[in-house]
């Protein structure tokens, strides 16, 4: 669509670090993130809101957001948990409107750190923390493979 600096990056018209990308979606790192390794994972089909998102294509999106939160606890971030959230409209605080999944690693103990987050917002190492986040993807392929 034109004008969206998401469907920019899917373009390849816009930077990005770039976390996972398929024929589908596409994962890259928060430019404003709220933790390290704070990923947005969008579809790469132009859906403003929720309304628009082809349900099927809902699944992928949170089945991937899944996987990358499991991939969080178990790469370089060592995170305890995740937030995964859908800020579904303008009401909502959705500031880009092209569907996107943010996907927040979380420590034990870290809520003044993310309450400070949310405020400063400014970035970490890019490059250090995605190749955290997909040696964690790598992990997690590693198990599957196991089983």
């Amino acid at each position: 669509m034109n004008g969206c600096i998401f469907c920019a990056i899917v373009a390849g018209e816009a930077p990005a670090t770039k976390i996972f990308e398929d024929d589908t979606l596409v994962a890259f790192l928060d430019i404003r993130p709220i933790t390290r390794g704070h990923t947005l994972v969008i579809p790469k089909s132009h859906a403003s809101d929720l309304d628009h998102l082809d349900p099927e294509l809902g699944g992928v999106l949170f089945g991937f957001g899944h996987r990358l939160a499991k991939a969080m606890r178990r790469g370089g971030l060592a995170a305890d948990g995740a937030n995964l959230l859908i800020n579904d409209g303008k009401a909502a605080f959705q500031t880009v409107h092209h569907v996107h999944l943010h996907v927040i690693p979380r420590h034990s103990g870290d809520i003044l750190r993310f309450a400070r987050g949310f405020v400063l917002r400014r970035p970490h190492d890019r490059d250090s923390t995605a190749a955290a986040i997909r040696s964690g993807l790598d992990r997690l392929a590693d198990e599957e493979k196991a089983v």
